[in-house]
C-alpha cells in the first residue's frame, strides 16, 4: 500500500506531473467548456513551481529547521547519508562527487576539526577501484583526497533508503558501543533524517549542508523595473527542479510518518 502511495503521490503533487495530468484531461475535454479552465490550472503549478520566490520560500521551510553547529561538538562518529558519488567511467579518470557531494566535503571538514575519530558512510555501493594506489573504494578515495585516512572510514553499502540508512547505522553503532553521532546530509533532507534516527533511539547532532536557500535568496526584494520583475517571476527549469526536490521531501516525511518511522 505505502509503496503504491509513494508512486502515485508524486504525480499528484510534483508540478510537472500534475501539469501533465491536467493537460491530458484538457485533451479529453476538447469539446467541453471546461477545457480552458483545466489548461489554466495546468499552467499554475508550472508557474508557481518555477517561480524563484516560491521556490526559495519552500526550500527555507525545510532547510532552516536545522543549522550547522556553531561550535564543534564531540561525537563517536560522523555519519554521512549516501553522498551520490559517480563511478569511474570514461571519460572520468577518478570518482567524482554528484549533486550531493558536499556531504563528503563537509564531513571531511568536521573530521579535520576533531569532531569525531571516525566517519561512517551509509548507503550507496562502493566498488573497489581498479587503478591508482587506493583500493578501498570511491568513498575512501575521495575522503582521502581531503585528508581523511582510510582507517578512519567505515562503509555501510546495503541500505537504499533513509530508513534503511538509519537501521543499518543503529546496528553498527550498537556493535561498536557508539552512542552519539554527528549526522551529515543535505539541509532539506535533514528533518526526515533526524526524525528517523531519533525514532530509533540514536543521539543525533544535525550537521546539514548543501543549502539551497541562503539569507540573500529568501530576502529577495521586489525588482524596481518591469524587466527584472518578469525575469524574477517567470518559470525557470532550475527553480522547477528545486521545487520538485523540496516537495519530494515533504512527500517522504508524510509517508514516513504514516509508517511510524519518524
Amino acid at each position: 500500500m505505502f509503496r503504491s502511495l509513494s508512486k502515485i503521490l508524486p504525480l499528484l503533487v510534483y508540478p510537472l506531473g500534475l501539469a501533465c495530468i491536467l493537460v491530458l484531461l484538457a485533451i479529453f475535454l476538447s469539446r467541453s467548456r471546461w477545457q480552458k479552465g483545466v489548461l489554466a490550472l495546468a499552467f499554475l503549478p508550472l508557474f508557481l513551481g518555477g517561480n524563484r520566490w516560491v521556490t526559495m520560500q519552500l526550500a527555507r521551510s525545510l532547510e532552516w529547521r536545522y543549522f550547522p553547529p556553531q561550535e564543534p561538538q564531540q561525537a563517536d562518529v560522523i555519519v554521512i547519508l549516501a553522498s551520490g558519488t559517480n563511478e569511474v567511467e570514461f571519460p572520468r579518470s577518478i570518482p567524482e562527487v554528484g549533486e550531493v557531494g558536499d556531504r563528503l566535503i563537509y564531513a571531511a571538514y568536521l573530521y579535520q576539526q576533531g569532531v569525531a575519530p571516525l566517519i561512517l558512510h551509509s548507503g550507496e555501493s562502493d566498488d573497489l577501484l581498479e587503478s591508482g594506489n587506493n583500493n578501498g573504494g570511491k568513498i575512501p578515495f575521495l575522503l582521502g583526497i581531503m585528508g581523511v585516512p582510510r582507517e578512519a572510514v567505515l562503509l555501510e553499502t546495503e541500505s537504499r533508503s533513509t530508513y534503511e540508512n538509519a537501521v543499518a547505522c543503529r546496528d553498527i553503532l550498537k556493535e561498536r558501543g557508539f552512542r552519539r553521532v554527528v549526522l551529515v546530509t543535505s539541509a532539506a533532507h535533514m528533518p526526515r533524517s533526524v526524525g528517523v534516527f531519533k525514532r530509533l533511539g540514536i543521539e543525533v547532532i544535525p550537521a546539514p549542508t548543501g543549502y539551497t536557500a541562503t539569507q540573500g535568496d529568501v530576502g529577495i526584494s521586489m525588482p524596481k523595473d518591469l524587466y527584472h520583475l518578469l525575469i524574477s517571476i517567470l518559470p525557470d527549469a532550475d527553480n522547477l527542479k528545486t521545487t520538485t526536490r523540496m516537495l519530494k521531501e515533504y512527500v517522504g516525511i508524510f509517508i514516513y510518518k504514516l509508517r511510524g518511522w519518524m
